[in-house]
């Protein structure tokens, strides 16, 4: 250890005496404006190009600069262009078309191509499309190259749903047959395949239409918003603002009234779903069972503290409930991974705080008790994929730190559990189609996003970005490690945070301190991961004197349900009274300048500043 200090020493001396010795210390690192961070975009990372994993489990495609490219999982070359884009030309005006967005049927037979993409609200978007058929290299245009919405194949791929204009549409790609399945859908009355506003931001869901397993049928939502109140805002796209109109239900107004049904595309008929008496309850997702013949329905009341998962008959449309779940606050948050339904029919995983702690489930259809597959004092914070032939999970924890969110895999029987993500920080992650390699995204508060191809043992096959110039980038400024802290609390207990000091900090001098925060539930601010545009903005305020700093309150996230859910009923009280509590904190010590804080974000009691 001597060895090593005194190594370390001596070099510390060597490269100080060589700066004396010409008179140079080296050069002065910049400051961070403004510019740099929104005009120039200096600090924008690069990602890896839209990456699609291929069926096979050997390949993944890449969309390059003219082409669409095939690439080998094993050794990371490029074994085939499968598609030249810059070669596509509109079928009828002979424009080249510029490739937004693509993505393969499921047996990559056809590609669906976007060329133009609209957003629509936060998850929506409106699209020109067309279908590329590999084989005989016919464009197709669809819907002659109206906006559509929601586009999906079929799981055979001979088809093609959308919705336009709010209703229901299904393409026959070989014959070109077009079946209109709904004709009542109307902007501002009756949407039809698609959410409403509440859904859409509340729930994360958009597309409300679905293809059976055997392609015959199309399960979707109806909304009707003739009752709901309008709201109106100006939408600024060039030198004139355009007034954009839509149902928006505030508290107390009515919600959208919602329906179910099947459409048999062989029999032409439509089916009603028969749920609960419940006109309040939300439907927040929908899903085929591997059955064909079997539609499963989660149906949640308007307080969000009961769910009921339904079996609806696809011929009859009626149904019997066969899991419940209740709660003293609101249930763990619904996303499209919130279950899945495995192939034998008898079971499916599922996501529950019942034990203190985000968990999963295997549930039986057949009422016999649930077993529990994961178990500890740390959330599950997402499933990123389940493996039925070796009957492996693979779920993302915050089982390292509430902080940090890594990849596990783990048997149905809850047995054999390891962590696949080694690097330090979050991670986003992609499993491939057939689980035996994962694309990581990860990144820490203080380093740059990284991207890698791991195989199912966690070992790197292939680096696919480092984000080497940002990294120089950064070199040349003043930058200021962020310090993550425990703030103890009289009433809320030990609440995560970060602070950033100025560069040159010193502790006997005193700064201002700007706080920031987002309360909403389930949220956190203070994690181990990039912290986008706005934690250069912080570095810029750091760099002119400044503290700032972040504290996650109750309310927040990946710290368990009590922790979670205590703001169940009543938002925008302790929230607020957490941040005010860490401000005061903050003033007691002696390098913040007690006079001279800021709290600026979000909560659920509104702006803070």
């Amino acid at each position: 250890m001597k060895q090593k200090l005194s190594l370390i020493l001596l070099l510390f001396l060597a490269i100080s005496m060589r700066g004396l010795s010409s008179g140079n210390p080296g050069p002065e690192k910049k400051k961070i404006t403004v510019e740099d961070i929104w005009k120039l975009y200096k600090f924008y990372p690069a990602a890896p190009e839209e990456f699609n994993w291929m069926k096979d489990d050997q390949f993944y495609s890449v969309q390059e600069e003219k082409e669409i490219s095939q690439y080998s999982i094993i050794t990371g070359e490029k074994v085939s262009t499968i598609l030249k884009t810059d070669d596509l030309k509109d079928p009828e005006s002979g424009d080249a078309l510029e490739v937004a967005s693509y993505s393969f049927s499921p047996d990559e037979k056809k590609i669906l191509i976007k060329t133009d993409i609209k957003p629509v609200f936060r998850h929506s978007t409106l699209d020109i499309c067309y279908v590329y058929d590999r084989a005989s290299q016919k464009l197709t245009k669809i819907h002659s190259g109206k906006q559509i919405m929601f586009p999906d194949f079929s799981p055979d791929g001979s088809k093609l749903g959308y919705v336009f204009e709010n209703n229901i549409f299904s393409d026959d790609l070989a014959t070109g047959t077009r079946t209109q399945v709904t004709l009542d859908g109307m902007k501002n009355q009756i949407i039809n395949g698609g959410t409403d506003w509440v859904n859409e931001e509340e729930f994360a869901f958009t597309q409300a239409w679905f293809f059976s397993p055997d392609n015959q049928k199309i399960a979707y939502y109806k909304f009707d918003e003739t009752l709901v109140p309008e709201f109106s805002w100006e939408k600024y796209t060039g030198l004139y603002p355009k007034v954009e109109t839509f149902k928006y239900p505030k508290a107390g107004e009515a919600n959208a009234k919602v329906r179910l049904l099947i459409y048999d595309l062989k029999a032409g008929k439509t089916i009603d779903v028969k749920l609960g008496n419940d006109p309040e309850a939300y439907i927040p997702r929908i899903k085929w069972t591997m059955n064909p013949s079997e539609l499963s329905v989660m149906e949640m009341n308007r307080l969000q503290n009961k769910v009921d998962i339904w079996l609806i008959n696809a011929t009859t449309g009626s149904g019997k409930i066969a899991y419940t779940e209740s709660s003293n606050t609101y249930l763990t948050e619904v996303t499209d991974k919130s279950w899945f339904f495995l192939d034998n029919g008898k079971q499916f995983i599922w996501q529950s705080e019942k034990s203190g702690y985000n968990q999963l489930y295997l549930v039986n259809l057949d009422g016999s008790p649930m077993t529990q597959i994961t178990k500890g004092d740390w959330d599950v914070t997402d499933v990123c994929g389940v493996d039925e032939k070796s009957k492996t999970i693979f779920f993302m924890s915050a089982e390292v730190s509430p902080m940090e969110k890594h990849l596990y895999s783990i048997s149905y029987d809850g047995k054999g559990k390891k962590k696949l993500s080694n690097f330090e920080g979050s991670h986003d992650i992609s499993m491939s189609s057939a689980f035996n390699y994962f694309m990581d995204n990860y990144s820490s508060l203080n380093g740059v996003p990284q991207a890698g191809l791991f195989d199912k043992a966690g070992k790197e096959v292939k680096k696919l970005e480092e984000n080497t110039k940002l990294k120089n980038t950064l070199e040349e400024y003043d930058i200021s490690a962020p310090k993550f802290m425990e703030i103890k609390l009289e009433n809320a207990g030990i609440l995560n945070a970060w602070v950033i000091r100025p560069p040159d900090f010193d502790e006997n001098k005193k700064y201002p301190l700007l706080m920031f925060v987002y309360g909403g539930p389930g949220s956190q601010t203070v994690e181990n991961k990039f912290g986008g545009f706005n934690y250069y903005w912080y570095q810029m305020l750091a760099q002119n004197g400044y503290i700032v700093a972040s504290v996650d309150g109750r309310g927040t996230g990946a710290r368990g349900a009590e922790f979670k859910k205590c703001t169940y009923a009543d938002l925008g009280k302790l929230e607020i009274e957490d941040q005010i509590a860490a401000a005061k904190y903050f003033g007691g010590q002696k390098w913040v300048d007690a006079s001279r804080i800021g709290i600026w974000g979000w909560s659920y009691g509104g702006y803070m500043t």
